[in-house]
């Protein structure tokens, strides 16, 4: 009897510490988590991905195929319980940082993750640094857990297939010195020169064209930060020449532009000064005529009393006077 007890007692402790403590679990503040009940996760009524806000970064094609439920996310804290049936999956939400040239697949491939190989539209190999910053989208659980099984592995190739297309056609706007003439058409025409100038607009690019990936595959890219575009070495030499004779060119352009503006400005001054001039030995005679007219108004004798007392310092400075006698 007493042997009986304590397997009976023993069996309790067991099941206690088995299912007790082991149905017990806490969720970090950089995580969150998703419960299944005998496999099947617990979703939010009939909620789905097309009909949340990040299916407005799907197309129409695309929402059929990417429409995943919405799960009942639970939110950092604990301790919570769960049944022995149930499973818990945690995910870490925290944003991560990867070279865009890594293959989570294929460590070894593009150069053991270091450089991406790319083509311009100019048939040249350029090699390509940098980063993205990625997360875990918490609004698209389902997609990263159970709708992709290697999410990450998914986006990068979805990232790298769209930055090469972006590579192979990028043609830079055509700016002020483009359309100053050929010469300096060409010479801006490179696609590598492009591509350095515009690494900024090709960066709002690549954030645009994978804004989808949070509804694809439950990732959300923070950034995309395209750092380098570096050519083989003997194309970087033929850029070096080109980019020393276009600065040349640029210089001479701008300083004869400075030059001539400098002229138009200087003669944009000596017009004004002869108008400034021509005004003022016109306004005594202005003043003059004005004079006139009001002591005109006032009488003919006061004009020639006017007359006369002009002809009277005159006389002072004169030498020999003639003088008209009437007979």
């Amino acid at each position: 009897m007493d042997v009986t007890l304590g397997m009976l007692v023993g069996l309790l402790a067991w099941l206690a510490v088995r299912y007790g403590l082991s149905c017990l679990y806490t969720v970090d503040q950089n995580e969150r988590a998703v419960k299944t009940v005998f496999g099947r996760v617990q979703r939010v009524g009939e909620a789905m991905t097309a009909q949340s806000a990040l299916g407005e970064s799907l197309s129409d094609d695309d929402k059929p195929r990417y429409n995943y439920p919405q799960v009942r996310v639970i939110p950092p804290g604990g301790p919570y319980f769960k049944w022995p049936w149930e499973r818990i999956y945690k995910v870490s939400i925290a944003t991560q940082t990867m070279n865009m040239a890594h293959d989570p697949e294929d460590p070894t491939a593009n150069a053991h993750g270091t450089v991406l190989e790319a083509v311009t539209k100019d048939q040249l190999d350029t090699g390509l640094t940098g980063q993205i910053r990625y997360r875990v989208a918490e609004s698209n659980l389902y997609a990263y857990l159970f709708g992709v099984k290697h999410p990450i592995s998914h986006v990068m190739g979805y990232f790298v297939s769209v930055l090469r297309e972006r590579i192979a056609g990028f043609a830079a706007p055509i700016g002020a010195d483009a359309a100053r003439g050929g010469e300096m058409s060409a010479v801006t025409g490179v696609s590598i020169n492009d591509l350095r100038k515009n690494l900024r607009d090709l960066n709002e690019h690549m954030e645009r064209e994978c804004a989808s990936s949070a509804a694809r595959y439950g990732i959300i890219l923070d950034a995309s930060l395209i750092t380098g575009i570096d050519p083989p070495g003997e194309v970087e030499t033929a850029l070096a020449a080109i980019n020393t004779a276009y600065n040349q060119v640029s210089s001479d352009i701008s300083l004869a532009q400075a030059l001539a503006d400098q002229k138009i400005v200087q003669s944009k001054r000596a017009v004004e000064i002869q108008t400034l001039n021509a005004q003022a030995e016109v306004e005594p005679l202005v003043a003059l005529a004005r004079e006139l007219g009001v002591l005109r108004e006032s009488g003919p004798d006061t004009l020639r009393a006017y007359l006369r007392n002009v002809r009277v310092p005159l006389f002072a400075h004169a030498r020999s006077v003639v003088r008209e006698v009437k007979e």
